[in-house]
């Protein structure tokens, strides 16, 4: 380690207290105008000229919104189509309508991860509240559950759904990984499921059952009620920002309704799994078929994220949008809805991006990589860490993985292998943990559920934590296999 390499690493210590400050200090930075304003520091004071300042922060903001922000776009869309035709009420409600009491937690569980592949983790839970809030309430009439059925319910369907929200692609979180560490698309999926399975379960269902007795969370009578159907609900109760059910100013059909909607369980389990699908025959393709296969080449052609996502968009589009019978000008005006909320995630990926090509420009990469090799840091660990303390710190999990891939990424090597798979994973593990006040999803289940700010910390946020610790032992496990 050099004196300049030191002065790197101090320049990236000091850089990141800056951008927390920016964020959580009086003034309320955007991460986005906050990260930009940072990559612009960071880059005079290691020696940038000027010109180079520009390019760099040009080179990183479009390079990384051409390959996730237009996956990230076609995503929303899918979203928003398949919430309006009522495709995941259908998924939901067909998978619980099989479960017995004790086995519902899993069947949540279940119906969240099925729905929670092409959604956020805000759009998700909002989508499944009627269906918790309907299944909850018969639950509490039978007397069946001991302590808060909502909490029953609600434990598991948020460990499923911010699983997969932070480790596992199509999630535009996992993607920033997958492209900043030059990891295999396919082979993070398989290794993200892989992990997914087991911290679901233990920060789900068996969490779920064990804190549930413990906390006397109820909501708001009108709240369920809107949900549940029991009273008129047009457009949203404006106390909790949940809307009706969705973002788009018209909820899904049979949302909040208790009737299922008019789509197919086979269209809408189609719909949410053709991309997932087309990336992972990709991955299949390229280990098992010749490079000279035409069938290969056709493979790898449709399952790159941005032509599955579009493959997938264009697919629910024609099965749910058009066919639901909605006027085609209101399918279009719920897609535009849809682009808008994800504006804010596009501008953070596009700063962070910036700082991410700032850092490698600089040399700041190179310092921290010799550092972690002179203290023997485990990778896994040390992306976790970084990914979790700058989560916690901002409030924004896309910050935290987006600055950890920007500082990891020269030791990741050429990536494409099980340990670049690994480190994604671990960091979005990481992002996902100390979910607290500064989070928007902290808030969304606390007034959703009527909670405390204690019960919401004992729930929410320990499931997150739960969530991140048990992904990150996960990816710890499969890397004594590579």
């Amino acid at each position: 380690m050099t004196g300049h390499a030191w002065l790197l690493l101090v320049t990236l210590v000091v850089a990141i207290g800056v951008l927390v400050l920016l964020i959580n200090s009086r003034l309320r930075f955007h991460p986005f105008a906050a990260l930009m304003l940072v990559s612009v520091g960071v880059a005079l004071v290691a020696g940038m000229s000027t010109e180079q300042v520009a390019e760099s922060l040009e080179e990183g903001a479009g390079g990384i919104l051409g390959d996730v922000g237009i996956t990230l776009a076609f995503g929303a869309m899918l979203g928003r189509l398949l919430a309006n035709s009522g495709a995941t009420e259908r998924i939901a409600r067909v998978i619980v309508d099989r479960a017995g009491t004790r086995s519902l937690p899993w069947y949540m569980a279940g119906a969240a991860f099925v729905i929670g592949i092409p959604m956020f983790f805000e759009i998700g839970l909002i989508v499944l509240l009627p269906l918790i809030f309907s299944v909850a309430r018969r639950l509490q009439d039978s007397g069946q559950v001991k302590g808060s059925p909502y909490v029953y319910l609600a434990t598991p369907t948020i460990a499923a759904l911010c699983t997969l929200h932070g480790m596992v692609p199509p999630h535009p979180g996992p993607l920033i990984g997958v492209e900043g560490l030059h990891a295999d698309l396919g082979m993070t999926i398989l290794v993200g499921l892989i992990c997914a399975v087991p911290t679901i379960v233990i920060s789900g269902p068996v969490y779920g059952r064990w804190i549930a007795p413990r906390l006397a969370v109820h909501p708001d009578r009108e709240l369920v009620a809107q949900f549940t159907g029991t009273a008129t609900t047009g457009t949203g109760d404006a106390t909790t920002g949940t809307g009706t059910a969705t973002a788009g100013g018209e909820g899904p059909r049979g949302a909040g309704t208790g009737k299922p909607g008019g789509v197919s369980l086979g269209w809408a389990l189609a719909a949410v799994l053709v991309p997932v699908v087309l990336m992972l025959l990709r991955t299949i393709a390229e280990l098992a078929l010749a490079e000279s296969s035409p069938v290969r080449h056709v493979l790898v052609f449709v399952g790159e994220p941005v032509i599955a996502m579009f493959a997938g968009f264009l697919f629910a589009l024609f099965a749910l949008g058009y066919r639901s019978g909605q006027p085609a000008e209101k399918v279009r005006e719920s897609l535009t809805d849809s682009i808008k909320s994800v504006a804010g995630i596009l501008l953070i990926i596009a700063g962070g991006g910036a700082f991410n090509q700032v850092l490698k420009d600089t040399g700041i990469g190179k310092a921290i990589e010799s550092a972690a090799s002179g203290a023997h840091l485990n990778l896994l660990l040390l992306g976790w860490l970084i990914a979790l303390v700058l989560s916690f710190s901002t409030g924004s999990a896309t910050v935290g993985i987006v600055a950890a891939t920007g500082i990891l990424s020269p030791m990741a090597g050429t990536g494409g292998g099980l340990e670049s798979s690994l480190l994604v994973v671990a960091i979005g593990a990481g992002s996902i943990g100390l979910n607290y006040v500064n989070h928007a999803g902290f808030w969304l289940v606390k007034e959703s559920f009527g909670m405390t700010l204690g019960q919401a910390t004992k729930s929410h946020t320990a499931i997150q934590t739960l969530v991140s610790v048990c992904g990150l032992l996960m990816a710890l496990l499969l890397s004594v296999f590579v």
